[in-house]
């Protein structure tokens, strides 16, 4: 039995060697006799054979050059003669030229438009919208970032708006330079049947603001993804968003809607052809139609007449304003219509677009205001929406009215937002974050340059929960009449506000045409005077940011206004409560001239008002940053011009910035009497043409901000116990009604 079992062992064994032996797993003694006796020695260890070679490094600038493409597969050089791949690896450190925005900072020139060329309507407001912005320059010697006066926006061959030869003339430029320091903007891009992501020319090592891109091609942090918009979409200002009030709970009549073509064949109709699976006439309505293009009926499938008939039972916009979510699915291109239509309505946008790199992306978080869903998933999106919180929807919803006005309303702020991003990549060191990106009032209005840090914004104030920074006030003063005798307005005023405890400066501005009066003739007061004196002598240097000006609150004052110590005094504890606003005393209001058709300002006295002159309130010294940074030249030429509105161009900035009104405190009865009976020469109370040219500057600073910003209100805010019939000892401002 021993036997047997050791026989069935040594047969075993022998068959597993032979085994090895015939699939090589072992090397055979005998060839490696055979290698010693040929060569003489004994081999040392041999490195492992590896099946695939390694491909040779090539640095990215020289893979156009006749080695490589020798290498390339036939897609990749089919993508390179095309332009497609040309620049792909393309970043700002290896295709962006620093040097020439170091000693201008960012400006953007646009080249001169060249007679014949054709522009479409679209590409003249972007154009025109650079032209109005404060990083415009029309000399190249000092530019930073170029852009085309060529029409770039639509490269689909079959469009009428397509630019033919556009590859010759680009090349033909001689600030080209293979693309460098360029922006190029698109909204299409491809044709039927593939609609590919090629212009159909070379771009170099330009930068791309274009829409419907896609990751793949997206280049992070040198490209930037643009929304695709309408020729309709307004140049400047734009529609607010359509969320008036929120109602609790947030639910609207339909949960999920969608309303558009679908296609029958060729790229982009699975994800909508699938749509009638979750569609159940209730809740959600989702509706398509293949009735669009010529020869539709040719391609007509079994569902398309009950889809039609479907289609045309709902009105879009109806559905678009009393729905919780809106499906955004893709089209023929990556990015849809539906994506702006959608933020505007305040209908949460529910995207199906696989692999489209979002509007913005670099900035905004997406996260905050819409819903990502996935192609693949789509029998998934009702349950997916109807789990989401109502207090998730609330702040989803907030969200997309913020954005919309933010930066999406117009043409003009799609394209500010486009050259701040290539700003802050530029400038990194005086980025914005992403905190001021997405929050109110967003990063056009959050200039870097004046801080990094959020609590030195007045607007941030109540987010971060702080408060300003100095407890103390710092008293400006326009002074533009000679100073002749002790009893000037400006010499009691000066007192009046150095009384008071919050007071930490005062400053006087000479605009006055007369030399500075000596030393001596300035009160003696407990708080320091500052005499600057204006180079310029004009109004809008009054809203210079001095670096003189050490506290958050600044105190504007005109040199003939009569205030008292505790009227200075209630009116900064109020803008303490309120620092994001202007807070003050002469108040003033807009109205529409329907017969004139055009935007009327009254002075007269009514609960009413929407302005608060700077001759008498309180603001941060945040604002006079922004009003000398980002107000065009042309607005502030104007009133220095005049003379005149510098302090409703004031009111339209700051309404713009934060979607409220000023605030009006405890008005004094003989404000008006003793502001009206000035009669100097001085005094532009006393110009006959003063109102008609308020008038002019009314309608012009709305035609530039492209809307009217300023809002109307009927609250005045008035002491504790003001005018209440109690004792004069409980009140703290008693002095106020004695006025």
């Amino acid at each position: 039995m021993q036997a047997k079992k050791r026989y069935l062992i040594l047969v075993s064994a022998g068959a597993c060697l032979v085994l090895l032996l015939f699939l090589g797993g072992l090397p055979v003694p005998a060839s490696r006799r055979s290698q010693v006796q040929r060569d003489g020695h004994r081999p040392g260890p041999r490195w492992p054979r590896f099946l695939e070679h390694l491909q040779p490094f090539v640095p990215w600038d020289q893979t156009e050059s006749e080695g490589y493409i020798a290498h390339m597969s036939a897609r990749q050089k089919r993508d390179a003669s095309s332009g497609l791949n040309q620049g792909r690896r393309c970043r700002m450190d290896s295709c962006f030229d620093f040097s020439l925005c170091a000693k201008n900072g960012f400006k953007v020139y646009v080249y001169p438009q060249q007679k014949g060329d054709k522009i479409s309507e679209s590409y003249q407001s972007i154009l025109a919208s650079i032209e109005g912005s404060r990083f415009y320059t029309s000399d190249p010697g000092q530019a930073c970032l170029f852009v085309l006066s060529l029409d770039t926006l639509d490269r689909d061959q079959l469009s009428p708006q397509y630019v033919h030869n556009l590859k010759a003339k680009v090349q033909s430029l001689s600030l080209w330079n293979g693309g460098r320091n360029h922006l190029i903007f698109n909204l299409y891009s491809g044709t039927w049947p593939d609609y590919t992501e090629d212009l159909g020319f070379d771009i170099g090592q330009a930068m791309l603001a274009k829409a419907s891109i896609s990751m793949e091609n997206f280049r992070p942090n040198f490209d930037v993804s643009i929304p695709l918009f309408s020729k309709d979409h307004p140049r400047t200002g734009g529609e607010r968003g359509f969320l008036k009030y929120n109602s609790i709970p947030p639910f609207r009549k339909y949960m999920l809607v969608f309303k558009g073509k679908r296609y029958l064949t060729g790229i982009g109709s699975d994800t909508r052809n699938a749509l009638y699976h979750v569609h159940n006439s209730e809740d959600v309505v989702l509706l398509t139609t293949c009735k669009h293009g010529k020869d539709w009926q040719k391609h007509k499938d079994a569902r398309c007449d009950t889809d039609n008939a479907e289609y045309d039972k709902y009105e879009y916009k109806e559905m678009l304003h009393n729905s919780t979510f809106c499906l955004v699915p893709r089209g023929r291109r990556l990015g849809s219509f539906r994506f702006l239509e959608a933020l505007q309505a305040a209908c949460i946008p529910v995207m199906l677009s696989n692999g489209w790199e979002l509007p913005f992306s670099e900035v905004i978080d997406w996260n905050t205001a819409a819903v990502i869903g996935d192609e693949r998933l789509l029998l998934q999106i009702p349950s997916t929406t109807r789990s989401i919180h109502q207090d998730k929807i609330l702040s989803l919803r907030q969200q997309t009215q913020f954005l919309w006005e933010a930066y999406f309303s117009s043409v003009e702020k799609i394209v500010l937002t486009t050259l701040e991003i290539i700003h802050d990549r530029v400038l990194q060191h005086m980025g914005r974050s992403s905190l001021m990106w997405n929050n109110h009032p967003g990063g056009l209005f959050t200039l870097p340059q004046y801080s990094s840090y959020l609590g030195h914004f007045p607007f941030f104030y109540a987010p971060l929960g702080e408060w300003p920074t100095h407890s103390k006030f710092t008293a400006v003063i326009h002074a533009v009449s000679p100073l002749v005798s002790q009893s000037q307005p400006i010499l009691k005023l000066l007192v009046a506000v150095a009384k008071s405890p919050y007071c930490a400066q005062i400053i006087v501005l000479w605009n006055c045409d007369k030399p500075l009066p000596a030393k001596h003739r300035w009160p003696a007061t407990s708080q320091p005077i500052i005499v600057i004196e204006g180079e310029s002598k004009v109004m809008s240097s009054r809203f210079v940011p001095y670096s003189s000006i050490l506290t958050d609150a600044v105190l504007s004052l005109d040199e003939d206004t009569v205030l008292s110590t505790t009227e200075v005094d209630f009116a900064f504890t109020v803008w303490q409560s309120f620092p994001e606003r202007i807070v003050g005393y002469p108040a003033r209001s807009h109205f529409w001239d329907a017969n004139k058709e055009r935007w009327g300002y009254t002075s007269k006295w009514t609960n009413d008002y929407s302005m608060v002159l700077t001759g008498a309130a309180f603001y941060h010294r945040y604002y006079n940053y922004l009003y000398t940074n980002y107000l065009p030249a042309s607005l502030k030429s104007m009133v220095d011009q005049l003379s005149n509105c510098e302090d409703i161009l004031m009111n339209f900035l700051v309404s713009a910035v934060t979607k409220m009104p000023p605030i009006k405190v405890t008005q004094k009865k003989q404000y008006k009497e003793t502001m009206m009976g000035q009669t100097t020469r001085a005094s532009r109370w006393a110009d006959p043409d003063h109102f008609a040219q308020r008038q002019t500057c009314m309608n012009k600073f709305a035609s530039w901000f492209g809307t009217m910003p300023l809002v109307h209100s009927q609250m005045r805010l008035d002491p504790i116990l003001f005018k209440d019939q109690v004792s004069i000892l409980r009140k703290k401002y008693r002095d106020i009604e004695r006025l």
